[in-house]
């Protein structure tokens, strides 16, 4: 593979992460691994003494893990989404950041179904599913949509690396032979002649035409499990929208979390610049005020409505000794305050907008369980003989270790990507600069006036 300069010197600049697996991987890589074996062992337990250690109960019957795939799916979505526009619109500026959007496509889409099976109580009855679907549920399409998803996005980001696969298998990289081998038969036979560029091109142009309109369509019908019932919270024709705008907002603040620490990590600042940063807070801030009006006109409806049962659940989102603090986290400084520290320009720094992000990522997960479990806590039957506990949901340890397993999971599967591939892509970095230099100068720019 031939490389222009510049191409060169990104790929000689992360070309050690390829080849040496460091002190400092190994021990992030080993604390990992630590939470993922805890979970493995809580899981154990869920399995031999059955969900009654959960916090879930008969009306509470979904909970954290429900919260967590909600989440994690919409990871999923947001990164095909910005992924596919930056490709399909081929923006410059977005090549050094398109293949953390894709990583975080296909590490959340594996990791988020995976709290689905931890709600099966009868993992012998899961095969039931594909055997005996019932096509009226939103539950059957949403596995169906969710197979098809990954397969998608798997070829997207596997595509999008052959070019750069063929740049690994002719760098004669210190990597072990195993690895070499690998290098060569996913680089397909690739040597970047005219024909296999325009077929590559053809084929990430088309999976993106594919893939955003999917991720849309997919997210919408994880809305539609909720929006599709008569509960409090959950009856509401915006929940499509809703839920598809909550995965970008959330999508956008993951991708810049993560594009702040692989700078600091690998030394990309070159690369992922102070730009960068400003425009995707840019799209952050324009996420959050749509995000906030569609919250605003979910509450205001469903208060101004005066229904017994709505107004039941608008008054313990706001009831301070329920789940008030949550409301304000996931409002306030989830959605208020992230607009505030971009919207003013001293402001506008890396490290800010990234604590900015970071604030959005908690508030979203806590967003997702204000409409998990209070909706399920509003109980339309009369309770006044029933146990708290099983009215009122509360996680678990269990819970809370397979949650802190599921993150792990997410940061594993990130850490080793980032030592099988080059972080910024290499093949296609750059071109529109050169082509822009070396394209011949206009007529009346070089003859006298």
């Amino acid at each position: 593979m031939k490389l222009t300069s510049y191409q060169q010197q990104a790929f000689e600049k992360q070309r050690s992460h390829i080849e040496k697996f460091g002190a400092r991987t190994w021990a992030w890589e080993i604390f990992f691994f630590i939470w993922i074996a805890a979970g493995g062992y809580a899981l154990y337990l869920q399995i031999t003494k059955g969900h009654g250690i959960t916090g879930m109960r008969d009306n509470v019957v979904w909970g954290m893990y429900i919260v967590n795939f909600i989440f994690f799916i919409g990871l999923s979505y947001a990164g095909a989404i910005i992924s596919g526009l930056l490709t399909l619109f081929k923006v410059p500026w977005g090549k050094p950041i398109i293949r953390i959007s894709q990583m975080m496509t296909i590490i959340s889409v594996i990791v988020g179904p995976i709290f689905i099976l931890l709600c099966v109580g009868r993992f012998d009855r899961l095969h039931h599913l594909f055997i005996y679907p019932r096509i009226q549920s939103p539950m059957t399409w949403d596995v169906l949509a969710i197979m098809t998803y990954l397969v998608g996005s798997v070829l997207f980001l596997y595509i999008s690396l052959i070019r750069d696969y063929a740049v690994y298998r002719d760098a004669k990289m210190k990597i072990p032979k195993w690895k070499q081998k690998l290098y060569n038969a996913l680089a397909l036979g690739y040597r970047g002649t005219p024909g296999q560029v325009k077929h590559l091109a053809v084929s990430q142009n088309l999976l993106a035409i594919i893939l955003i309109p999917l991720s849309i369509i997919v997210a919408s019908i994880l809305s539609w499990i909720f929006g599709m019932t008569l509960r409090p919270g959950w009856h509401s024709t915006i929940f499509g929208p809703y839920f598809v705008l909550g995965a970008l907002y959330s999508g956008v603040g993951v991708l810049i979390v993560a594009m702040y620490v692989y700078r600091k990590v690998h030394k990309l600042e070159e690369y992922i610049t102070d730009m960068h940063f400003k425009y995707l807070g840019y799209a952050m801030m324009a996420l959050a005020a749509g995000y906030g009006y569609f919250t605003f006109s979910e509450y205001f409806t469903d208060w101004f409505g005066s229904e017994k049962w709505d107004s039941e659940l608008i008054a313990k989102l706001f009831d301070l000794n329920q789940f008030g603090w949550y409301t304000f986290y996931a409002n306030a400084i989830g959605v208020l305050l992230p607009i505030a520290i971009i919207a003013i320009p001293k402001f506008r720094k890396p490290g800010l907008i990234t604590l900015a992000a970071f604030l959005v990522v908690t508030a979203m997960w806590v967003k997702r369980y204000l409409i998990i479990v209070p909706t399920l806590e509003t109980t339309l039957l009369p309770m006044q003989d029933t146990r708290t506990n099983y009215t009122h949901y509360s996680a678990t340890w269990v819970e809370w270790i397979l949650t802190i397993a599921g993150v792990a999971s997410f940061l594993f599967f990130f850490t080793i990507g980032s030592k099988f591939v080059t972080i910024v892509p290499i093949s296609g970095l750059g071109e529109e600069t050169e082509k822009k230099e070396t394209e011949p100068v206009a007529a009346k720019e070089i003859l006298p006036a």
